[in-house]
Parts: structure tokens; C-alpha cells; sequence
């Protein structure tokens, strides 16, 4: 076994960490405006904002589970991942296009659909090729791969607000929109160009479809089928009810398949799965959790948040209200590093606890986050909450997030047998785009009507919702403490090692890579 990295690793990790870089900067700076460029430039209310949203990050989930698959037995993982990178640079090119149609956005929201479901689990299977057999190393590798992920995030999601409003103010409203989009889009080319320079180091990595000429007649069945999939997701984005009862299909499929798979499966894989899928139900409620940052808290930071940073009275900086989903970034940077720490900590003495008790943990953080929202109203002022309480609240969140979601893919590898693996992989990635889109309907408790200006009145509205949100995290985490004896019982049934286990590294949630 490998004990140091090979430059050839070092160099082929290095191109993968780069494009990845850029495909996260131009996501995230996608995603941190497109609530509001729906209410702003489309007319949304909020509630369709939320829900259209809702349903865009739902498909976004879904669809790696399929791009996956593709890359391994289709085209080929390093094709693949390319064949992404282009069309979702296409499609935050088309958001660039000064058209404020809502047809032309719901058709740019399905291209990146269709983009991000091939890029983003052949990317994250390319790292695992690169060191595969090196066990040693590829904790550490996937660890500095997730600050790809931030650096990216941390930049776009800083930048493309800022680039909004100064153009807008030099050439109008529109335009600064438009260009906002286009710098996603710009990020994403440049990222190809590097890739073009870089990509020979890669040339020994991928799935065996890469060793293989180009099979056109599968090329272009993949590309009419990613062509009907833009249009399905643009009409089912565009339509509410169709959304809703996609979600509810999806939803009673999951639950089918977890029954079938337990109810077929040998005796000695039972607990794994009915373990597996406790988890799994945690897991989406956390997401629906998750999903208030684009949304509610977006919104709440347009209207009730003093966007000036001060301390002892000095004044240090102002934000734009859409920046403030940049925290959650920044703590991720800061609490990862910790929590690996820590785990190594209480490892090395046999003390690391389990996921289920992680879980326990990070839904006490999640609520005590959203207590902080709304209890900040208490020290409001004309209804402005500080941003300080936003730092705090995203800092809890965020590290609620590492406990929880971060673990997801853990669970999935850990508890479910390897000859089912992929198959509920996929089948987790499907059930957290339905917590995605229930998320959008949580965060529509805060409707504000269009005629409520009253700072104090919509603050009203936002905390109400988020001390619900603080309450029904408490109920997560009592559920949690519950069934922990049931667990443990069930992992200690299920294998030694479901106990006994390496730690792994923290992740951030939406970072849905395929073991």
C-alpha cells in the first residue's frame, strides 16, 4: 500500500480540486441570488420564489444519481464529469442572456440540472480513483477536495452580489443581474481552460468506458435523453402541482424500496438497513432545515437584518443581505478541522461516537441555531435584527450541518451491503431532494404579503417560523436520544466495525459524491 502521495496523484488530484473549484464558485453564485432575482425580476412572490427554488435544488439532488451511472457503464467518468462542466457553464451563460423571462430561466435551471447530475458524482468518483487502494491517504484527500467545495463557494458567493449591485448601478438594474449570472458563467470557462491545460495528468484515471473510443450511438442517446430532461424539469418547474405530486411519488418509492430491500434481504444485512433507514429519515429532516439558507433566512436578511458589522461601536463593514448564505461556508472552513480533530481524539481512546449520537448532537445545534434567529428579535431595533446574531445562528446551523448531514454518505456506506450500495445511493440522494423541496414549503409559513412594509410586522413573521423551526429541532433531537439504545443495538448487530469505525471527514451536505 501507497505511504505518500505520488506526484502523479498529486498532479491529477490537482486538476480535479480545480475544476471543482470553479464548478462550486459558479453554483454558489448562482444559487445565493436566484430567490431574489425571482421576486425582483420576475414578479414571484415569495412563496413561489421558495417553491420554484424548491423544486430546481430537488432535481439538482436527484440527477447525480443517474450522472453516475452513466460515467461508470456509458462514457466514461473523466467524460463524463467534462460533458457537465460544459453544459452547466451553458446554462449560467443562458441565465447571462438579459431575457427577465420565466420561461428562460426555468430552461436554464434545467440545463443546470441536467449539468450538475453528470459533473458532480464523476467528479467526486475521479478523487476516488485517483487514490484508490490508498486508504491511507484518501480521508485526507476528500478532506482538502470539501475545501475546494468552500473556497469556491466562499468566493462566488462573496462576488456575485457585490458584482450586482455595482453594475446595476452603472448600467442598470438588469444588466447587474445578468452580469452577476455571467461571472458564474465566466468562472466555469476559465475552470475549463485550466482543465484543457491539465487534463493529460487524468489520463490514466477513470472508469473502464474511458479506455474506450467514444461510442457515439450511446453519446447521443445520453445527450437526447439530457436534452428531454432539461425540458422535463423546466415543465415541472413552471408547474406547482406537477412538482408537488413528484415529490409525493418519489417520496412513496423510497419508502417502497427500503421495505422491499428489508423485507428481501438475508437476516444478518436486516438491522444494517433498518438502521439505514432511520437515518435516512433524520437526514431529510435536516435538509428540510438546510434548505431555509436560499430561502427564509435569504429573505429574512433582505428585511430584518442591520447589514452594518459592528463592534464596541466601531463600525468595521456592511454586507449585501444575499452574502449573509456566505457564513455557512466560513464556518464549515472553521468547524471541520475542529471536528476531525476531535474525532481523532476520542478515537484514538476508543471514545468516537457513533453517526446515531452524532445525529443526536447536531440536531441540539440545528435548534439552538434557529432559537437564535428568533430570539435575536429580541434585541431588534425598528425591527432590524444584528448581524452578529446572523454569525452566531449560521455558526450552530453550520455545525449542526457537519454532525448531520455530513454523515449521510457514511451511514449509507457504512450500514447498507455493498451489493446495494450504489442503488441506495441514489435512492438517498432522491429522498433528500424531497426534504429540499419541503424545505421551500416550511419557509412559506413566513409569506410576507406584498403590501407589508412594516420592518416589525414581517420580523414578527420570520421568528415565528424560526422559533417553530427551533422547537421541531428539539423534537429531532429528543427523537434522536430515543432510539439511540435501538441504534446501537442495531449497529452492534449489524457489524463490529458499524462501531469500531475510522473517523471520517467532515463534509458539507449538498457535496453528494459516490463512494
Amino acid at each position: 500500500m501507497a505511504t505518500q502521495n505520488t506526484p502523479s496523484q498529486t498532479r491529477s488530484f490537482t486538476t480535479v480540486f480545480l475544476i471543482e473549484m470553479w464548478e462550486r464558485f459558479g453554483f454558489y453564485g448562482m444559487q445565493v441570488l436566484m430567490v431574489t432575482f425571482m421576486m425582483k425580476k420576475l414578479g414571484f412572490m415569495d412563496t413561489k420564489a421558495n417553491l420554484v427554488w424548491g423544486a430546481a435544488a430537488a432535481l439538482i439532488y436527484a440527477t447525480p444519481a443517474i450522472g453516475g451511472w452513466v460515467g461508470d457503464k456509458l462514457l466514461g467518468t473523466r467524460r463524463t464529469m467534462l460533458m457537465g462542466a460544459i453544459i452547466l457553464a451553458m446554462g449560467y451563460g443562458l441565465l447571462w442572456m438579459p431575457s427577465d423571462s420565466a420561461y428562460a430561466t426555468y430552461f436554464a435551471l434545467g440545463v443546470i440540472v441536467v449539468g450538475n447530475g453528470f459533473f458532480k458524482p464523476n467528479a467526486g468518483n475521479l478523487v476516488r480513483k485517483i487514490y484508490e487502494g490508498d486508504e491511507t491517504r484518501i480521508d485526507s484527500a476528500f478532506t482538502i477536495y470539501y475545501m475546494a467545495v468552500n473556497i469556491g463557494s466562499m468566493i462566488s458567493m462573496t462576488a456575485t452580489p457585490w458584482i450586482r449591485n455595482v453594475i446595476a448601478g452603472i448600467y442598470g438594474d438588469s444588466a447587474g443581474w445578468h452580469t452577476a449570472f455571467g461571472a458564474c458563467s465566466i468562472g466555469l470557462i476559465a475552470g475549463l481552460i485550466n482543465y484543457s491545460f491539465m487534463s493529460r495528468t487524468l489520463s490514466h484515471i477513470g472508469s473502464p468506458a474511458d479506455r474506450s473510443p467514444v461510442n457515439l450511438k450511446k453519446l447521443a442517446a445520453v445527450l437526447l435523453a439530457g436534452a428531454a430532461t432539461v425540458f422535463a424539469a423546466a415543465f415541472i418547474l413552471q408547474n406547482e402541482t406537477v412538482a408537488k405530486w413528484c415529490v409525493y411519488i418519489a417520496g412513496a418509492l423510497i419508502l417502497c424500496i427500503f421495505v422491499y430491500l428489508i423485507v428481501g434481504s438475508q437476516r444478518s444485512e436486516r438491522a444494517g438497513l433498518i438502521a439505514a433507514l432511520v437515518l435516512t429519515v433524520q437526514t431529510i429532516f435536516f435538509f428540510i432545515f438546510y434548505a431555509q439558507m436560499a430561502t427564509s433566512l435569504n429573505l429574512f436578511a433582505q428585511r430584518n437584518v442591520d447589514l452594518s458589522f459592528n463592534v464596541f461601536g466601531f463600525h468595521l463593514f456592511n454586507w449585501i443581505p444575499e452574502q449573509y448564505q456566505n457564513l455557512n461556508a466560513i464556518w464549515i472552513v472553521v468547524l471541520s478541522p475542529v471536528l476531525v480533530l476531535i474525532y481523532n481524539s476520542l478515537g484514538r481512546v476508543g471514545k468516537d461516537p457513533g453517526i446515531a449520537t452524532k445525529f443526536a448532537w447536531g440536531f441540539g445545534a440545528v435548534a439552538l441555531g434557529f432559537f437564535m434567529y428568533g430570539f435575536g428579535a429580541t434585541w431588534a431595533v425598528n425591527g432590524q435584527v444584528s448581524s452578529w446574531i446572523m454569525v452566531w445562528g449560521y455558526g450552530l446551523y453550520s455545525l449542526g450541518e457537519l454532525l448531520v448531514s455530513g454523515l449521510g454518505l457514511a451511514m449509507i456506506a457504512r450500514y447498507v451491503p455493498e451489493r446495494m450500495g450504489g442503488f441506495m445511493m441514489g435512492a438517498y440522494f432522491v429522498a433528500v431532494g424531497i426534504s429540499q423541496y419541503l424545505g421551500s414549503v416550511v419557509a412559506n409559513i413566513a409569506h410576507i404579503p406584498d403590501n407589508l412594509t412594516d420592518p416589525l410586522q414581517s420580523l414578527a413573521i420570520y421568528t415565528h417560523l424560526f422559533n417553530v423551526l427551533g422547537f421541531v429541532g428539539i423534537g429531532c433531537t429528543a427523537i434522536a436520544v430515543v432510539i439511540l439504545p435501538l441504534m446501537n443495538r442495531l449497529s452492534a448487530s449489524h457489524s463490529d466495525p458499524a462501531t469500531n469505525h475510522n473517523p471520517l471527514p467532515a463534509v458539507r451536505s449538498e457535496e453528494f459524491n459516490t463512494p
